[in-house]
């Protein structure tokens, strides 16, 4: 509740405003006051009650999954009816991989990065990864179960779900707006293809897709109803599996693949358009003849219900993925495994010249791999997935790519990459690098704008059981005071970097409490849904200005980084608001932003230069001075990285060895799932996915071969 009390009493630009802003900010506190006192004395006991005993009793019965707030944060997330393009989806951009000759080719980079990914499906099943950890304490792995083969299903009358089929094997692809798939593992998980069949594939899967004309799958591109409102793709999706029992069974492989490995045929011509391309796709309104328009951007090019590995026609790639039963830091162990993973394969086509005799470099991603087209191809041979799709549902896809282009026309992404410095230098000047960032974006907005607004950023709580994130606000009072102290022309630079230094302490300390599981938001939160549960009426307190002040979150950020990739970023959660994905460097930061109607640019610049005034306010790395004899060099002790890393988000990503983590687990504990996410009874079998689908296999390709005809190969 301090909280909400401090963002208030720091909103305003009293200095500005005079006497009366301060009588208006006054009265204002005098509210919340109020309203605060009075949930903590009359409401909030009682909701209390009633959540302990929610609690209680869903360990007792066996209903409970995890901590008291799970059954809310999931419905939060499945309960609106909002898109999930640029509302919820994340991205990554990685970098570009070390071998050049896969890192330029599309072809050979999605081969790459699909046949990584699919090791560590394979390696997951059979439970082999090494499980995450912080400076050695294990972290809770249950996101990982909705990793694979996980797929947001729309309902009609409820809120969405998200279904895992466990048993997945096959892979979608999306190419030219058009669906294919091919089994990529056994039943019992190793794996079923290598990076060359996977070649393979993709070269026959663009030659089948480039049959069709863009402006003819354009029309049937199936996947930009996943952009559509949920109630509204629900109710095209359940024409579509009414219309017959070949699109319900589409459907089935679809929802139930492993993942979406897309194929754009778009190369981004700047970094901000790469970013943008991985959020929402691009926008490329093209006409015939006839002045009949159709898009041939590839923003219809997609299925947003699933994790997607997307490349470019250039090679660039990323990632976008459903955020309703998966956080970043799931999302990024995954990606940083992968692209780890080519980066070895890379040194051991290097070394297998010199060290012939002996892996010099053992794989990253331990997986057993038994090619089928050595024995079966026509198993792993990919084929289209075709529906057949009414009028209404054409139409519906029409309007579809029409309100999406509205969305991504209205939309704006820029990226700022600094260079002038990183986490080395501010931790040598014992901050934070994580409430450094935090504080920079806040006094870039207050240089712009002359106003302290609300600003979230989530925090790992992974080491609790099935924990997620819990909320750190930074617009505290000292950052509201170093804001004002920056701007004030009288403001000495020891000024100034004594309320930097402040700002940021408290910062930290706020980010120590949310990890720890003292956070209040999450709890807050809780307490009004429990009041739903039981049909008692919100208190004042939910429903105050104070409180829907610190709600409207205008700078929405989160960092979630690490070598592997060059961006992360998301959309707005308002629509007056900024999204920034940061990632720390160490010696560099670099920050993807979005907006709407928005000055993303100019907001980007104001931020490079504060970021350059704060940085002339610290110390060098080191500094050399001559003597006439010895020559003496000083240089600033760093402090120990426990001083200045004070939360999870300073060193996101970061794991441990299997044997230092299996020491301290229970393997007592019981796993259900998690709420709103079910185990999907799926009828997609090996059977069938042998008999769905047209074959798409040219007759020159090795797998094809291979074939007898008969599915029995030679």
């Amino acid at each position: 509740l301090a909280a909400v009390r401090a963002l208030l009493s720091s909103s305003h630009d009293d200095a500005a405003a005079g006497n009366n802003g301060a009588k208006s900010s006054s009265k204002e506190m005098e509210e919340c006051q109020k309203e605060i006192q009075k949930f903590l004395t009359i409401d909030g006991p009682g909701l209390q009650k009633l959540l302990v005993e929610y609690d209680e009793k869903g360990r007792e019965d066996g209903t409970a999954v995890g901590s008291y707030v799970e059954e809310f944060w999931s419905d939060a997330y499945l309960a609106p009816d909002s898109s999930v393009v640029m509302n919820l989806n994340p991205f990554f951009v990685l970098e570009d991989g070390p071998d050049t000759n896969k890192s330029n080719s599309q072809t050979r980079r999605a081969a790459s990065l699909c046949f990584s990914a699919i090791k560590f499906a394979s390696s997951l099943k059979k439970e082999a990864i090494v499980p995450d950890a912080f400076r050695g304490k294990p972290l809770c792995m249950d996101q990982f179960r909705a990793l694979f083969g996980a797929c947001r299903v729309p309902a009609l009358t409820d809120k969405d779900t998200v279904a895992v089929n466990p048993d997945s094997t096959h892979v979608v692809v999306l190419e030219n707006n058009q669906m294919y798939f091919f089994q990529a593992l056994w039943p019992d998980g190793t794996v079923a293809v290598n990076e060359d069949d996977i070649v393979d594939i993709i070269i026959a899967i663009k030659a089948d897709a480039s049959k069709v004309k863009p402006e003819v799958s354009s029309r049937n591109s199936l996947g930009v109803l996943t952009t559509l409102p949920r109630g509204e793709w629900a109710v095209a999706r359940d024409i579509i599996v009414s219309h017959s029992d070949s699109n319900a069974t589409a459907l089935d492989i679809v929802d139930c693949a492993l993942f979406v490995l897309v194929i754009d045929d778009v190369a981004p011509k700047d970094i901000h358009e790469a970013a943008a391309n991985m959020l929402h796709g691009t926008y490329n309104l093209r006409s015939k003849d006839n002045l009949i328009d159709y898009q041939a951007g590839s923003c219809c090019n997609r299925w947003y219900d699933k994790l997607q590995i997307i490349v470019c026609l250039d090679g660039r790639a990323g990632i976008n993925f459903e955020h309703s039963a998966i956080d970043g830091h799931t999302a990024l162990r995954f990606v940083s495994d992968i692209f780890a993973d080519t980066v070895v394969s890379f040194a051991q086509s290097i070394t297998k010249t010199i060290y012939s005799d002996r892996a010099f470099f053992p794989s990253l991603i331990q997986a057993e791999v038994r090619r089928a087209s050595a024995s079966n191809p026509a198993m792993v041979a990919p084929k289209k997935i075709s529906f057949d799709l009414p009028q209404s549902v054409l139409d519906k896809i029409y309007y579809a790519e029409s309100a999406l282009s509205d969305q991504i026309v209205a939309s704006d992404t820029f990226v700022l990459e600094f260079t002038g410095f990183g986490k080395t230098f501010i931790v040598r000047n014992r901050m934070s690098p994580d409430s450094f960032v935090q504080l920079s974006m806040q006094l870039a907005y207050y240089r712009l704008y002359g106003k302290i607004v609300s600003q979230y950023e989530p925090v790992l709580t992974k080491a609790f059981y099935h924990g997620r994130t819990e909320a750190m606000r930074t617009a505290t009072e000292t950052a509201a005071k170093f804001c004002k102290i920056w701007l004030d022309p009288k403001a000495t630079s020891s000024m100034k970097l004594e309320a930097m230094r402040v700002a940021t302490q408290q910062h930290s300390a706020g980010i120590k409490l949310a990890a720890s599981g003292k956070g209040l938001e999450r709890h807050l939160f809780a307490l009004s849904k429990i009041a739903e549960k039981n049909d008692i009426p919100i208190p004042d307190f939910f429903s105050s200005k104070a409180y829907k002040k610190l709600n409207n979150t205008i700078l929405s950020s989160s960092n979630c980084g690490n070598p592997s990739l060059r961006l992360f970023g998301f959309g707005p959660v308002v629509q007056d608001g900024f999204g920034i994905g940061y990632i720390i460097r160490d010696s560099g930061l670099q920050y993807s932003i979005s907006s709407k109607h928005r000055q993303t640019e100019r907001y980007a610049h104001t931020l490079k230069q504060t970021l350059i005034d704060m940085g002339k306010l610290l110390q060098p790395l080191s500094s050399v001075t001559v003597a006439c004899d010895p020559v003496v060099t000083k240089t600033n002790t760093p402090p120990k990285e426990e001083e200045c890393l004070e939360g999870y988000d300073d060193a996101y990503g970061e794991t441990s060895s299997a044997t230092e983590i299996t020491a301290n687990i229970s393997h007592t504990i019981p796993v259900p799932s998690s709420f709103g996410v079910m185990r999907r009874k799926s009828s997609v079998t090996a059977t069938l996915l042998r008999k769905f689908g047209q074959s798409i296999t040219p007759a020159n390709s090795e797998l094809a071969s291979r074939d007898n005809g008969d599915g029995t190969g030679s």
